[in-house]
């Protein structure tokens, strides 16, 4: 096979896999620049000229003209007799430049260059593809789904490359079948061996952000600022929003009319609650916004522990804590600060915290009230038992037999 014809047989994955004609002439000389070092045992000797917009390429052997029988290293010497043969007139020191054709290299050594030449291929791709995905992390992505497995879903972008939305990335009511068009953000970016492994996430803080910027034209322009995000995915969502332009309410204009604009994002969501707030540099407003819809009474700040003392009337204790626990949750997270709350009326002296029932209450139940804010005695009395069986995942048996323990307490 002439050199020619060789590269012309190379040059198809130039199509197949989009490289530039010059980016592929160098993966080439490298590749044959390999060859040559395992059969001649180095390549310092060798000229390798590649052409370009011909797609064609020579190799040529210098070798350096001795006395007959005093060649030492036959690939950078070649004796008078057999330099001669080449050309008449050469003398002793003189160079000799002989042309190599890819033939003499041998037909395993030339199929050894092809699986060089894909392997390499590849290795390119890769590393733009790595250096492509890892400057999206953080943005929004969109791919459909080619594979539905239990852990993960496979998607499968315009340009044939891989996603990964693990399990845990997920909001937990999403359902996709193959063909469907997913969204999400380019969290990650990892090299599974040579080949990237590209993560979408549709659960972090950054994709709810982005939608932001995606759907609500202040946001992108910079007239509102996104402060902080907190989520629990598929539950609900609290944003801090601020703007440096007193003229701009950016809590109505995140929302819209009637919540036009949000409704948008809170469906791609999954129908995940959303509540948009007025940031403020004041730490004691700031907690009383993120409580909403709850009317905080009056907040008691401790900035060595960050944590926060709120009292509230009876009535708004529920409002508070919300289902699950959610609001009180993502209040904290959204602020910094662990938020302890203080029932109004209701004397410090006159409440039990919940742990001192240790002996009468199984641990897990305990942890099952503290998950939704519910550490005293006090707490979980004030509320109605439906209330109680709504907001955890405990049997009304369960929850009487608690305020049964607890009252005997109060009436001793």
């Amino acid at each position: 096979m002439e050199n020619i014809a060789l590269i012309e047989s190379f040059s198809e994955f130039k199509d197949d896999k989009l490289i530039d004609r010059l980016t592929l002439m160098a993966i080439l000389e490298d590749v044959f620049r390999n060859a040559l070092k395992k059969k001649y045992g180095s390549d310092d000797n060798f000229d390798i000229i590649i052409n370009p917009d011909k797609g064609d390429m020579e190799i040529w052997r210098n070798r350096t003209v001795v006395e007959n029988g005093e060649v030492e290293d036959p690939n950078s010497e070649i004796s008078l007799a057999d330099a001669r043969k080449i050309e008449p007139d050469f003398e002793v020191g003189e160079e000799v430049s002989e042309e190599v054709k890819l033939i003499d290299l041998g037909r395993r050594s030339i199929l050894a260059l092809r699986q060089n030449l894909i392997s390499k291929i590849h290795e390119h791709d890769n590393t733009n593809l790595y250096k492509h995905f890892k400057e999206l992390v953080g943005d929004i992505y969109t791919a459909e789904v080619h594979h539905v497995r239990p852990k993960m879903i496979v998607l499968m972008d315009d340009d044939g490359n891989e996603i990964i939305l693990p399990k845990d990335r997920q909001i937990p009511n999403d359902y996709f079948k193959k063909g469907d068009s997913v969204r999400g953000v380019i969290e990650n970016v990892e090299l599974k061996g040579n080949k990237p492994q590209i993560i979408m996430s549709r659960t972090s803080p950054e994709f709810l952000e982005r939608l932001f910027e995606q759907e609500i034209p202040e946001v992108f322009d910079g007239l509102i600022n996104i402060k902080k995000v907190a989520r629990i995915p598929g539950e609900k969502a609290k944003v801090a929003v601020d703007s440096y332009d007193d003229r701009i309410d950016p809590v109505g204009a995140c929302v819209g009319m009637k919540g036009s604009r949000i409704h948008g994002i809170v469906r791609e969501l999954g129908n995940e609650n959303i509540d948009v707030i007025n940031y403020t540099n004041n730490a004691q407003l700031y907690i009383t916004r993120a409580l909403s819809p709850a009317k905080v009474s009056a907040v008691k700040l401790d900035e060595e522990t960050k944590r926060a003392e709120v009292t509230l009337k009876i009535e708004e204790v529920s409002r508070a804590i919300g289902r699950g626990g959610h609001n009180i949750r993502l209040a904290s997270m959204l602020t910094g600060y662990e938020i302890d709350v203080i029932r109004e009326g209701v004397e410090e002296i006159d409440d039990v915290n919940l742990r001192e029932f240790s002996d009468e209450i199984e641990e897990w139940i305990i942890e099952e009230f503290e998950a939704i804010g519910l550490d005293t005695a006090r707490s979980i009395l004030d509320l109605e038992v439906a209330d109680l069986v709504k907001r955890t995942d405990l049997e009304e048996e369960t929850i009487l037999d608690v305020i049964r323990i607890l009252k005997e307490e109060f009436e001793d």
